[in-house]
This record gives structure tokens, sequence and C-alpha cells, in this order.
């Protein structure tokens, strides 16, 4: 098995099609067609149903696709760390969650890019099941991550806890029973409890995964809606959101570090040291 031969499958994977795959790739037809032959006979599966109406998988070729993308993005990896220059001996690779970029996030990355000077830095930024996937997989070291899941080569190094608060563009708007509300998903806790607290105030006609999300709709399209404090904080002081006195409830986020790499690393404890804690729970 060659590595041009995993990539051509996802090529056709990602473009649907052969043709399709060889004008991504810039190899001709047959090249492509050939690369698959050669992956399947080897496997002695067919992972390609070839129709006029395009390329999909078979089951094989869906259960391949996982590992196939998975080594691929490795050998880019390990491709970059062995070809690192001069004065760096290793790569960092921070697997981030989007709500937990602001302040924390960037402070790991801040702190490692200042105080290890020999480590190249490579940040990925995605949701709770990308983050899982990356850090099971080795494609990241460590994780910033809302889910507590840790595996047998994993540990955590340090829980935080977020101030879930409610705001609202308007200084004035009701706590309850506001038609702008918009819900943020932030775990099966603060959904049990958000229910309880405001069991009778209907369901918001519009929700966002990613706190994120909801503050550019909210500076947009005005309304209200609960956020991490750290996030809100700075439209708060600029007075663009407005901090409403209604219930405040937590989420957990956690630090998963794969161990094989980090305890080589005699930087970490003194990263997670200087992530102040007020930044979650003030």
């Amino acid at each position: 098995m060659q590595l041009a031969e995993l990539r051509t499958f996802l090529a056709i994977i990602e473009t649907g099609s052969l043709v399709r795959a060889s004008e991504q790739l810039n190899v001709t037809q047959s090249t492509v067609t050939a690369r698959l032959k050669s992956l399947e006979t080897e496997l002695g599966q067919t992972l390609i149903n070839r129709q006029k109406s395009g390329a999909t998988l078979t089951a094989a070729g869906l259960k391949l696709q996982r590992y196939a993308a998975t080594i691929s993005e490795l050998w880019q990896q390990a491709r970059a760390e062995t070809a690192l220059p001069d004065g760096l001996s290793s790569v960092f690779n921070l697997g981030c969650h989007t709500d937990l970029w602001h302040s924390l996030g960037e402070r790991i990355f801040t702190y490692v890019s200042s105080s290890a000077s020999n480590v190249a830095l490579s940040v990925s930024i995605g949701g709770q099941s990308d983050l899982a996937i990356w850090l099971n997989d080795g494609l990241t070291d460590m994780s910033l991550t809302y889910w507590p899941s840790v595996r047998q080569n994993q540990k955590i190094v340090t829980t935080f806890v977020d101030r879930l608060v409610l705001v609202s563009t308007n200084v004035n708007s009701p706590i309850k029973f506001d038609p702008g509300y918009v819900y943020v998903e932030a775990g099966e806790e603060f959904g049990r409890e958000h229910a309880a607290a405001y069991s009778d105030a209907g369901i918001a006609r519009i929700s966002f995964n990613t706190a994120q999300m909801a503050v550019e709709y909210l500076l947009t399209k005005g309304g209200s809606a609960y956020l991490p404090e750290r996030i809100a904080r700075d439209y708060i002081k600029s007075k663009q959101l407005y901090e409403l006195n209604a219930p405040v409830f937590s989420r957990n986020s956690y630090l998963l570090v794969n161990t094989s790499v980090g305890d080589s690393w005699p930087w970490l404890d003194d990263c997670v040291a200087q992530l102040p804690k007020s930044l979650i729970t003030t």
C-alpha cells in the first residue's frame, strides 16, 4: 500500500467521482483508476461503487475512510516534525473546542509559544467529537474540551468551570418569555438545569451549538442568551451586551493529554499553572 493510493481514495470520496479526483490530484483518470484498483486488490475488498451518477462508498470503503484519513494526516504530521528547521525539536499539537479557545486556548498557545522556544505549534479547532477522534488517533497531543472521557493512554491535567450567565442586547430584556431568546447548547447538565429553571418559558425559536456563533448572532440581530462569562465579559464592558439578574449555571471543561508525549514536556505543569482561575470562576 502506498500513501498515494490512500490519498487518491480520499480524493474520490471528497469529489464524488474518479474524474474529479483526477482533476484535483492533477493526474490522469487512468492513474486514479490504477491506484484504486491496486488498493482494492491489496485489501481484497471493493471500496468504491462506480456509477454514472458518481462514486459511492461500499461498506468496506466506509470502514477504511477514517483510517485512511488518519494515516494521511499522521504522515503529514510526521513529515513536518522530521523536517523541522534547526532550533526546533518537536511539534505541540493542541486541539481546542471552539468555545474554549477564547482566553483558555489562547493562554496555552501563548505560554507554549513564549516559554518553549524549541517547540513548533499547531492548533486545530473543532467540536467535541472532532477533539476525541484527534486525540485518540494521536493527531493532537492535548485537547481542551467539554468531554471528560479519558482513555488508558490519556490523563486529565486539570479541570475548569465556566460560569454561564444570561446576557442581552437590551438592558431591560425580560428574564423569561423574551421572544428574542437564543438557546445555546452547553451540555446535558445545563440542559436539565435550564429546563427546570425555565419550565414555563417555552422553547426558543433559535438555537446554536456554540457560544461563538450565538455571540455573532446577538450582536447582529439582538436578543438574549446564556454565554460563558469569560466570552461575554468584554462585550458587557463595552455595553454591547448586558448581564441580566437571572439564574447562573456552570459547565465543566477539561484538559486532556496523551501521556506518551505529555510526560516528555517539562513545561506542561507550569503551562497549566499559568491559566488563571479568574478567567473561569469569577
